[in-house]
């Protein structure tokens, strides 16, 4: 689309988030996201309650939570062309029934532990693929402007508030409920996504009928300058990012603090990119959101430095709602990357970028457990800080080059790198 049609909409101030839910077909996809959301932490908690009573294994119940992480490369990569050959709505329905499916078995009395494992991880392999779809699906959907990012940005709100809200929830059932009981509510959940997307949404025609192979959809995605970069500005400052929260336990150790100070601290990153979002949606218009970009991006690891004077809780605090905080800047570069994706790769394209980013969030954990073997916490979270922030620099520095290579883009339909 030429620059000067988007330049006008851009300077307007922002519908703020009420306008997504006008629409009429984004009610029941938010709902359906919610159930699935909260399913998938609940399933987490009760399934690995019911792996440990089965087995005694403190292994097995951790093996039970890193098999939601593991699979998510390999179906992200394999299954990414899905997205773009087949009707959107279809491909999210099956989703939901399969995981609904995988629930279902798993509350089968018997089940064994071998079985209840490989369940989870055929629900993680194919999470990847409803992710990208339903987020390509959303700009069908919203429209590729403003409405499309603030959508975006509610359904990561929504994530990040699963994992606060989620656990404590799933506690509280298993007070009341057996684990199976509480899986047979994850099931139910699943089916009344799929049922929501099914009579909710309409049915929109797949957006390519070519095959092509799972390397050769990667190559489609990354081998394009500029979408290389805004991808890769997507998937490692988190790489950096979690590398705080994986090693709040060992540093509140260290400084002698307790298990409810490590508790309000695990919740500090995630308040602080809800605030961060939600003041970004609200506040201000999509030409600022743009402009934002890269100034937070490049200063949003800065207050992981504050670790290298090892610093006490109010001040650690501070330092992650901080960085919380930074992540306002998704939203501008949502909207950078949906302009520059073609229609036609845009489910591959989402489903990559989820991929990219569960993946890596998990290698960022552990390489930073790795380097706290042989080094100090503080320094690890520190030197982190820095590497994470000179990456983002060079990336920022990749993308305008990409940009002024392209070349005909205005400044305000343009990433704003400076």
């Amino acid at each position: 689309m030429p620059a000067d049609t988007q330049a006008p909409a851009r300077s307007t101030p922002s519908p703020g988030y009420r306008s997504v839910f006008r629409t009429r077909e984004f009610r029941p996809v938010f709902a359906a996201h919610l159930l699935s959301v909260l399913g998938v932490v609940v399933a987490e908690i009760s399934l690995t309650v019911l792996v440990y009573r089965a087995t005694g294994s403190p292994l097995m119940s951790a093996l039970t939570f890193a098999l939601g992480f593991l699979p998510y490369a390999l179906g992200g990569t394999l299954l990414a062309g899905i997205a773009d050959r087949h009707p959107a709505r279809r491909v999210l329905v099956a989703c939901d029934l399969v995981c609904a499916a995988c629930a279902t078995a798993m509350i089968l009395p018997g089940t064994p532990v071998a079985v209840l494992l490989a369940l989870r991880c055929a629900m993680a392999f194919v999470a990847p693929l409803f992710q990208g779809t339903r987020n390509a699906s959303l700009a069908d959907i919203l429209g590729p402007g403003d409405t499309f990012v603030l959508g975006r940005s509610l359904m990561r709100m929504v994530a990040q508030s699963a994992q606060l809200v989620g656990f404590g929830l799933g506690g509280l059932l298993l007070t009341v409920l057996a684990p199976r009981g509480a899986i047979a509510l994850t099931a139910a959940g699943f089916l009344g996504s799929a049922l929501l997307l099914r009579l909710g949404t309409r049915s929109r025609p797949a957006r390519t009928s070519t095959r092509t192979s799972p390397l050769a959809g990667l190559r489609a995605v990354l081998g394009r300058r500029r979408l290389r970069a805004l991808t890769l500005l997507f998937w490692l400052p988190p790489v950096f990012l979690v590398v705080p929260e994986a090693l709040l336990a060992p540093y509140v150790d260290g400084i002698g603090a307790g298990t409810a100070v490590l508790g309000l601290l695990m919740c500090a990153m995630p308040v602080g990119t809800i605030a961060g979002e939600l003041w970004a949606g609200s506040a201000l218009t999509a030409r600022t959101r743009s402009r934002i970009v890269a100034p937070l991006a490049a200063a949003g690891l800065l207050p992981l430095l504050l670790f290298a004077g090892r610093p006490g809780v109010p001040l650690l605090l501070g330092a992650l709602l901080l960085a919380g905080l930074a992540h306002a800047y998704t939203l501008g570069l949502d909207q950078w990357y949906v302009d520059a994706v073609p229609d036609e790769l845009r489910g591959r394209a989402m489903t990559l970028l989820s991929t990219g980013l569960m993946t890596l969030q998990g290698v960022g954990m552990a390489l930073a457990g790795l380097a706290a073997e042989f080094l100090p916490v503080h320094a690890v979270v520190t030197g982190s800080g820095i590497l994470g922030t000179g990456v983002v620099l060079l990336l920022l520095a990749e993308l305008r080059a990409a940009v002024r290579q392209e070349g005909g883009l205005k400044d305000e339909t343009a990433p704003a790198v400076k």
